[in-house]
């Protein structure tokens, strides 16, 4: 086994935003989208990969108040009762949050990335892990936008799949694959729980 397959073997699933008031109404391709994050969450709950749910909350109680029932997870998302929970309240997923301790404590060195929105918290969440060395794997069927002036949501999923994946000089390899092949690639070994 080379350096680089142990590294990927090392990974944790994170789901970002997965959320009520963020979901309905829905996004592009919501069902799709929810039906492959519950595909790589099942996978990783087969195989010992951790898996973390990031909820989004703003502050003074407002459209995603902390505890509301916007700020609950969406109800089409099979989580489970031992995942792990972070709570965050900027699009970058580690910034004043547990997410980097958790993973170091968790021996992570690869991310699965889904969720929500292509554009906001998926895109800083990537750029912000790639940063901190670990290796990011964005699930490219597995997250979503709503509808913008600018663009469907579709189209920010796709530009962020390319955009993202041809990034390099982070010097640790971002790619964006479909859920089957992450599944096949990446969740189909059992990791030794900690």
């Amino acid at each position: 086994m080379t350096y680089d397959q142990k590294l990927y073997q090392q990974s944790a699933l994170l789901v970002i935003d997965v959320q009520q008031g963020l979901f309905d109404p829905a996004p592009a391709d919501r069902d799709e989208i929810v039906e492959n994050i519950n595909t790589l969450i099942q996978a990783s709950h087969a195989t010992g990969v951790p898996v973390i749910l990031i909820q989004h909350h703003t502050p003074n109680n407002a459209e995603l108040g902390k505890g509301s029932q916007a700020w609950q997870l969406y109800d089409g998302l099979l989580a489970h009762e031992t995942d792990f929970h972070v709570d965050k309240s900027t699009p970058d997923s580690f910034l004043r949050t547990s997410l980097n301790s958790l993973l170091a404590s968790l021996e992570v060195t690869h991310l699965i990335v889904s969720g929500y929105s292509s554009e906001f918290c998926i895109d800083t969440t990537v750029r912000r892990a790639a940063g901190l060395g670990f290796y990011v794997t964005l699930a490219a069927d597995a997250h979503t936008s709503h509808d913008k002036v600018h663009a469907t949501g579709f189209q920010i999923r796709q530009h962020h799949n390319l955009t993202l994946s041809a990034m390099s000089s982070f010097g640790v390899p971002i790619q964006a694959l479909d859920t089957d092949l992450i599944c096949q690639r990446y969740l189909t070994v059992v990791r030794s729980p900690h």
